[in-house]
């Protein structure tokens, strides 16, 4: 027998195409508890979270002829996640959704000065709080960023927006929570 735990999710792909489905097996235990995270921290005031990220690597599995090899699978998956989420929002209508508005890039800092505020596991726990009370849009970056490890190119994939519009809702998502946190010292 073949040992496939130790192969590449693009490679998983491959065997789950050619019948191998307990190569799917592996994979959705590869993502089941990162999108679990993802899902927690995007709908954070959803009990349904668990139905929802099965619902996902159920499409995944049907639709994953339309996935393209010559690309990454983590990306891929992230996005059906975002749009069940994005569905599942919408259906309830438990926070408003925002489109997509038109953002100019100026200059973004690095993660690293965001980083530091964020060292200690109190001070992680605090902003994870304030994260729910940002605009979903900034919410989700920061989230795929800081929490999920996501690059800019990875997260324009996975919400198919511009790379210079991921580097402005982190900028901006950083900046509303140090301003959060400023108030809260006050």
């Amino acid at each position: 027998m073949e040992q496939i735990d130790n192969k590449t999710d693009e490679e998983l792909v491959q065997l789950v195409l050619k019948n191998k489905t307990e190569a799917f097996d592996i994979l959705a235990k590869r993502y089941e508890k990162k999108l679990l995270r993802y899902g927690r921290r995007f709908l954070y005031n959803y009990e349904n979270i668990e139905d929802v990220v099965q619902n996902v690597l159920t499409k995944a599995y049907v639709n994953l002829k339309s996935f393209d090899s010559s690309r990454k699978f983590s990306p891929w998956i992230y996005r059906i996640a975002h749009n069940e989420f994005i569905n599942l929002i919408k259906k309830e209508k438990k926070e408003p959704f925002l489109f997509l508005e038109t953002d100019i890039i100026f200059s973004f800092p690095g993660k690293e000065d965001f980083l530091k505020d964020i060292e200690t596991r109190e001070k992680k726990e605090e902003i994870e709080k304030y994260l729910y009370k940002l605009k979903e849009k900034y919410r989700e970056v920061i989230v795929l960023h800081y929490f999920e490890e996501k690059d800019y190119r990875e997260i324009s994939d996975i919400l198919k927006i511009p790379v210079s519009t991921v580097g402005i809702r982190l900028k901006r998502g950083r900046s509303e929570i140090k301003k959060l946190l400023h108030e809260k010292r006050k």
